[in-house]
């Protein structure tokens, strides 16, 4: 095992230790209210796919690593470690091995070991037969062959090939260890971690609430007593609240261009950051159903988008135009402007491809009078009806006659996984800025997240190939490479990249935003109240 890797892990160890000592500036107490935009599907990370999930619950948690919270933006040269203390990569790159922190206790007072990280992973891999009812991240972890153990401190993830990216994506939000002596189905409901706070309560389409951890591994933290958040549907009503002080921090990113100026208006002490939310619109076509099995069909629906148009009237300009992978700067893989220029599909002559749009659905036998009647199915929250109202106003312009068909978010998730819908507008949160998470995860054979079943199996060796790289120039032009062929293949064509806020009253305090995530940053152990 390489030295210099085993330095690294000495030093970031010395890091977090540091980090975890208690600043004398911070107050410990008070209970922070926060807004939730809509019914988490469950209380189990892994289970689900979705920042709703995430945000209340992943302060029950801790990662093997994390992403440096301190850091502003999420990549491989700001982890730092968490219930790991250490790790190393064997010489040929094929196995990680790390070496866990001693005295660790699960909130039933069982102690952690390495058996839960094994447990864990084997549930998501499959190799195991108490499984995940739903397991959306089993793509990421393709390459993962088995989970090893060397006594109750060390653990060891053996790959079938070289993957830089394995330690990214395990210090992603969406990668909690859980602990092996409960079951899945509780996790669901009644979750039990190493984190920061406890689970209390998680009432449908009403709150949840989780209260400071008294025995957390992390001497002085979390500062919080508790944390409540409040399920308001209404995104306006919502805002109002914290408007009005009732409310300490908003949901996350959902503060769009036009409402920010509402709160600076009336509430000009809030304190607001507006940043890329590593989320991109995109628009799901079921290529199994008739008559969206026709490849012309799903490109005259690609033709019909105005791009620059979504993001002038939902953002007010404050969007980002690229493809799978987050535009730069703020993201490290995505397309220059230089070369998303030579994507088909992107030219700013937006009626020109209308009008080849048009000649398709034509050659098909659509027309003005004789209109495709689809419906656009989309999850019932603000962030994604507002685009797929704009959606069905463009694809009116090739012949086709859209009805919005809002779900209910575990509605939406179940029908997306089930295949059960025709056409959709997604809003997909990505967890991690990473080529092996977005192309496995959305564009795999048969990955569960997969919603319009695209399969090119010669494209996925490319998915390969530039996984093993450790080249990061030489990986990101192949990256851009696959990017342009899935957006001019339709694989799910990208329409803009989001941009939103996320607002909190002066008085709270140790809020870290990133850049390029909004999935990153809500253990809370660091935030607390300054009143």
């Amino acid at each position: 095992m390489s030295s210099r890797l085993a330095s690294i892990g000495a030093v970031l160890t010395a890091a977090a230790l540091a980090a975890a000592a208690p600043a004398l500036a911070q107050k410990s107490g008070g209970v922070l209210h926060v807004t939730h935009r809509d019914n988490p599907p469950s209380a189990s990370i892994h289970e689900e796919a979705t920042i709703s999930t995430v945000m209340p619950f992943m302060s029950l948690y801790n990662n093997l690593v994390v992403f440096d919270p301190k850091a502003r933006q999420n990549s491989l040269d700001a982890i730092v470690p968490e219930l790991a203390t250490a790790w190393q990569w064997s010489e040929d790159g094929t196995q990680l091995t790390f070496t866990l922190r001693d005295g660790v206790k699960w909130h039933d007072g069982k102690p952690f070991t390495s058996a839960d990280v094994k447990c864990t992973w084997d549930r998501i891999i499959g190799t195991t037969d108490a499984r995940f009812r739903k397991n959306p991240r089993k793509p990421w972890y393709f390459n993962l062959k088995e989970v090893t153990t060397n006594g109750d401190r060390e653990v060891t993830f053996r790959l079938g090939r070289p993957q830089p990216s394995l330690l990214a994506m395990l210090a992603g939000a969406f990668s909690p260890v859980y602990p092996c002596h409960v079951p899945a189905a509780q996790m669901r409901t009644k979750p039990i971690g190493t984190g920061p706070f406890k689970f209390v309560e998680f009432k449908q389409n009403e709150s949840m609430k989780v209260v400071r951890n008294p025995d957390y591994w992390k001497p002085g933290r979390p500062y919080l007593d508790a944390i409540e958040f409040t399920i308001i549907a209404n995104r306006s009503t919502a805002l109002l609240a914290f408007i009005a002080g009732k409310f300490d921090l908003t949901f996350t990113g959902e503060v769009t261009t036009p409402l920010l100026k509402d709160i600076k208006s009336q509430a000009p002490q809030a304190v607001c950051e507006m940043q890329p939310t590593n989320t991109q619109a995109n628009l799901l076509v079921n290529r199994d159903k008739p008559p969206f099995d026709d490849a012309r069909v799903r490109r005259a629906m690609g033709l019909a988008i105005d791009r620059k148009a979504f993001v002038d009237i939902v953002a007010e300009g404050n969007g980002d135009i690229g493809g799978a992978m987050l535009p730069p700067p703020q993201g490290i893989w995505g397309m220059p402007p230089d070369v998303l220029a030579t994507v088909a599909g992107y030219a700013p002559d937006v009626e020109k491809s209308r009008e080849e749009g048009r000649k398709i659905m034509a050659a098909l036998g659509y027309g003005p009078d004789k209109p495709l009647k689809i419906k656009v199915s989309t999850r019932n929250i603000a962030a994604y009806r507002d685009p797929a109202v704009i959606l069905i106003d463009h694809l009116k312009q090739v012949y086709i006659e859209g009805e919005l068909e809002p779900l209910d978010t575990p509605v939406w998730y179940a029908r997306m996984a089930r295949k059960d819908y025709s056409v959709g507008m997604n809003v997909q949160g990505v967890g991690i800025d990473d080529p092996d998470v977005v192309f496995y995860e959305t564009f795999s054979c048969g990955s569960e997240r997969n919603y319009t079943n695209y399969c090119n199996p010669e494209l996925e060796k490319l998915f390969d190939q530039q996984s093993v790289m450790t080249d990061q120039a030489k990986r990101r032009a192949l990256v851009w490479e696959i990017d342009k062929r899935l957006q001019e293949d339709g694989a799910r064509p990208v329409i803009f990249h989001g941009r939103a806020a996320t607002c909190w009253q002066p008085a709270v305090k140790g809020i870290n935003l990133a850049v390029n995530t909004i999935y990153n940053h809500w253990r809370f152990e660091d935030v607390w109240l300054d009143k």
